[in-house]
């Protein structure tokens, strides 16, 4: 990605622009991400937040519950719902972009297959995929700048708290 790619809600109300491209991508097959969405899967592009430019409109933020307890905020468009990303955690410097949502969504392919336990059985994973039965260990499966660019934007937010 040389250029940032936008984006946007499946009404128009929201747009946004994506400027750098996500540090690693997830093709999530959780049966919460599934109900989400209302799909086979969900893929989530994790990007530093400063990296996601609302362009117009303003999202609005639902909070869903999780097993873990910890807060899962989702941020859509208050018309048509479409979600947009998400925060795992309420970090708010790291988001959870819907790929689906920019307007190539086909511009980045997942780096790895995540609870494929809740997978649905007839969906086969391409041949070599990374595939998780449940979560995995980042600092084993991404790549070496993606691991700078996470640490950087978490001692950024760390350095504002």
């Amino acid at each position: 990605m040389h250029e940032a790619i936008e984006g946007g809600c499946f009404c128009g109300r929201i747009r946004y622009r994506l400027k750098r491209r996500p540090m690693f991508v997830h093709c999530c097959h959780c049966t919460d991400c599934r109900r989400q969405l209302g799909s086979a899967f969900a893929i989530n592009g994790l990007v530093e937040t400063e990296n996601v430019e609302l362009l117009q409109g303003e999202p609005v933020l639902v909070t869903l519950s999780t097993d873990s307890g910890r807060p899962h905020d989702v941020y859509r468009c208050a018309e048509c719902q479409s979600p947009l990303w998400s925060d795992y955690g309420r970090r708010k410097w790291l988001s959870f972009l819907r790929l689906a949502t920019l307007d190539p969504p086909a511009e980045f392919t997942p780096d790895v297959h995540i609870y494929t336990r809740s997978k649905l059985d007839w969906l086969p994973l391409p041949p070599g995929a990374r595939a998780f039965e449940a979560y995995y260990d980042v600092k084993a499966e991404w790549p070496k700048e993606s691991l700078e660019r996470l640490e950087t934007a978490r001692a950024k937010a760390k350095a504002r708290a």
